[in-house]
């Protein structure tokens, strides 16, 4: 089996019964703020001919960073058969289909499909609303001899599922940010400095209980961080290592994984990953040095990256919809029926929400379902987001804004109190058949059915699911005198009264397990 890296979560697999091609992502994403960062638009022709030519595709879910439509109508042959997750929606699918494929192998969650001469997948979907109503999904290949797991950005709750089906040669895994959060909210310097660190950790420390769960023989770091190559972003780039962004790249992880006495590989767009029964060999595109010289020239690397797409930057600049005098008539035809469908995820955010474009504000009455001009009414929740921005997604009518602009972090947002999912939610939910799922989540959250399960953990006999996505306790769950942590998202819990203290709303049945 030979893996290359193909940029950010992108990977061909070749083994003797066939190839995958996972996630190609080239075109920059997110209203042009993300580029894959080592960039990929430089690979060899042979290569090149092999991804755009494979016999089987995966992608993994809708984000525009690894569901590149644009890239895959101009060079993917539409006679390769996609490996579609088991999402209880059609959505991935439906997308692909417009792009003119037509071979589909449905997979069911976690179950093995055998392709033929030896060749088996296993795709693992996790379905809750904030990996997007469409779901997220890691893969797990078997050729007969070796086995590899493309987790991507898949926040799994079931890490045992991952190698169930056999000892992991090469875990694929995300280890850097893919939010907008800390960034986008006013704060002091001082206080944004103490946020990003903890969000930093918190990846960090998800990813290493990833890596201990599933102990593969070597670990791939992928699926970031991105390139920021606007000038107005290009902060978010950690060059120093002291910028204010949730953005580590691939150093910072490998030297964590050598710090646990952890194999990983270091790897470009072009490395290649061949494994044998005796270890590994790892093929770069270009010599060792050019590869170190990407990071220890960081500033340098991404001013001429920079340089050579200046012009399709602006041009697509150019491209984003002016203002309109019907825009508010626009949003409230079309949120108000999607809130009409949702009180439970209303009464979730509770509050108003302030969106502001610039010369038009817009109040989201969360409590009333309404959407109207503000008028001064108090709101615990605000966007700021360029008129054009919200004009463009609206004139696309995008469901899920997280994916269409939020992560473009091209906005400021403030609110008062702990992060609430429910108005995230809400914006990841702009289609009727998004809301009715965010809208049954909402449900089970706010009037959840009884739960018995219980583990015992530091003395303590407590819920085995963490109220915020599920994640097994037993696994995730770290103690550290009275406050219990979630390393999933790093969630916190206060043991002695179960409140969270991370988000209001949530809490965890917990008694000392003497009682």
């Amino acid at each position: 089996m030979r893996a290359t890296s193909i940029g950010h979560a992108g990977i061909l697999i070749e083994t003797d019964a066939g190839t995958i091609v996972c996630d190609p992502w080239f075109l920059p994403a997110f209203f042009g703020s993300w580029f894959v960062f080592p960039r990929n638009d430089q690979l060899g022709p042979e290569l090149m001919a092999k991804i755009e030519n494979p016999d089987y595709l995966y992608i993994s879910h809708i984000h525009a960073d690894h569901l590149d439509e644009p890239w895959l109508i101009d060079h993917v042959n539409r006679d390769t058969t996609v490996l579609l997750p088991g999402y209880p929606t059609r959505e991935l699918e439906r997308r692909l289909r417009n792009l003119g494929f037509s071979r589909f192998i449905r997979t069911k969650d976690g179950e093995l499909t055998d392709l033929g001469n030896g060749l088996q997948v296993a795709i693992h979907v996790e379905t809750a609303i904030a990996d997007g109503p469409g779901g997220d999904s890691a893969l797990v290949v078997l050729d007969g001899k070796h086995v590899l797991v493309n987790q991507n950005d898949c926040r799994t709750t079931d890490l045992a599922a991952l190698n169930k089906h056999g000892r992991v040669d090469l875990h694929f895994l995300q280890f850097s940010g893919a939010i907008w959060y800390p960034m986008v909210y006013d704060e002091t310097p001082e206080r944004m400095r103490e946020l990003v660190d903890a969000k930093v950790d918190s990846q960090l420390t998800r990813a290493m209980r990833y890596v201990e769960v599933v102990d593969a023989r070597y670990v791939v770091p992928c699926a970031g961080p991105p390139a920021f190559l606007d000038d107005d972003l290009f902060g978010f780039n950690i060059i120093r290592g002291d910028e204010l962004s949730i953005f580590p790249d691939q150093r910072v992880f490998l030297d964590r994984l050598a710090a646990s006495n952890r194999a990983g590989i270091m790897n470009v767009p072009g490395t290649s990953m061949e494994v044998t029964t005796d270890g590994i060999e790892v093929t770069h595109p270009m010599s060792d040095a050019d590869v170190q010289a990407i990071f220890e020239h960081k500033e340098q690397y991404l001013r001429a990256y920079q340089a050579d797409w200046k012009d399709w930057l602006t041009a697509l600049k150019s491209t984003w919809i002016p203002a309109r005098a019907d825009l508010l008539d626009r949003l409230k035809a079309w949120w108000e029926p999607l809130m009409a469908v949702a009180p439970k995820l209303r009464a979730g955010i509770g509050a108003g929400v302030l969106l502001r474009t610039g010369d038009l504000d817009v109040y989201l009455d969360m409590p009333a379902g309404e959407v109207r001009r503000w008028d001064g009414e108090p709101y615990h929740y605000r966007f700021d987001i360029p008129r054009e921005l919200v004009e463009t997604v609206a004139a696309e009518e995008a469901v899920d804004w997280s994916n269409a602009l939020f992560l473009s972090c091209r906005f400021s947002a403030s609110r008062e109190g702990p992060y609430n999912e429910y108005v995230y939610n809400f914006f990841k939910s702009l289609s009727n058949e998004r809301m009715k799922r965010a809208e049954s989540e909402a449900s089970r959250k706010l009037d959840p059915p009884e739960n018995d399960e219980e583990i015992e953990l530091c003395g303590y006999r407590l819920d085995r699911y963490c109220p915020h996505r599920q994640a097994d306790l037993s696994v995730f769950g770290e103690v550290d005198g009275d406050i219990l942590t979630c390393t999933l998202h790093g969630w916190q819990f206060d043991l002695k009264s179960g409140e969270c203290l991370t988000a209001t709303g949530n809490t965890l049945r917990v008694r000392p397990a003497t009682s």
